[in-house]
């Protein structure tokens, strides 16, 4: 597969055969995004100090016009997920990584996110009172091991405009719940979180027979 892809369609027609996809490369060769697209593809530096990058462009057309989630999923690195395969994955994950705490710092982080919808991460930073020095990366992990915990996603991505409209930098993540966004019932399944992961597992050793099942597992807790 490696280097076969060469446009967002064709990403978004793969991603929604494996189900499961690392955005950039993961512990298991070759099984990414990053991986499987065309050279041309990938991120370039130009003389002039600018740069371009098709395939992160890519992310927020798959997410706005694909039935894919997206967000921190895979060992805290950013990747997709079918909506099909959601409320397993929500399932498990969830079993996983419990609710928050009442009172504690990820607690209150959703119920700002919640109240307002959806917030860019600057944005939900501030009104969590987390302004000091040193204070985003502090911020950014609880906001990654809630993403983690399939209690956010990204609903798309927001970017600068010059002064002649046209968009530059690396965007923002507009961050929201998966409730609000997909709606509560597709964050339920009926199996048992046990049942959703041996579900899951099965898939992934036909998309990836090449990954072993320590790797498999891995991926997926």
């Amino acid at each position: 597969m490696k280097n076969e892809i060469h446009s967002c369609p064709e990403l978004m027609e793969y991603i929604d055969h494996v189900g499961f996809l690392p955005l950039l490369s993961s512990d298991i060769a070759g099984f990414s995004a990053e991986d499987i697209v065309d050279d041309e593809c990938r991120y370039v530096t130009f003389p002039d100090g600018g740069w371009d990058w098709p395939l992160w462009k890519w992310k927020g057309p798959i997410v706005t016009e694909g039935h894919v989630c997206y967000g921190k999923f895979f060992a805290s690195k950013a990747g997709f997920i079918t909506r099909n395969w959601w409320p397993d994955f929500c399932n498990y994950r969830r079993s996983v990584h419990p609710e928050p705490e009442e009172g504690s710092i990820e607690e209150a982080i959703l119920a700002v996110l919640s109240e307002n919808g959806s917030m860019i991460t600057r944005e939900l930073r501030a009104a969590c009172g987390f302004n000091g020095p040193k204070m985003r990366s502090r911020f950014d992990a609880y906001v990654t091991r809630l993403q983690m915990a399939c209690r956010i996603v990204t609903e798309d991505f927001v970017y600068p405009t010059d002064r002649h409209g046209h968009e530059y930098g690396w965007g923002w993540s507009l961050l929201t719940t998966p409730e609000q966004l997909y709606g509560r019932g597709h964050c339920c399944c009926e199996r048992t979180p046990e049942e959703s992961l041996q579900r899951i597992i099965a898939h992934l050793k036909v998309v990836i027979p090449e990954a072993t099942d320590a790797q498999r597992l891995s991926l997926i807790r």
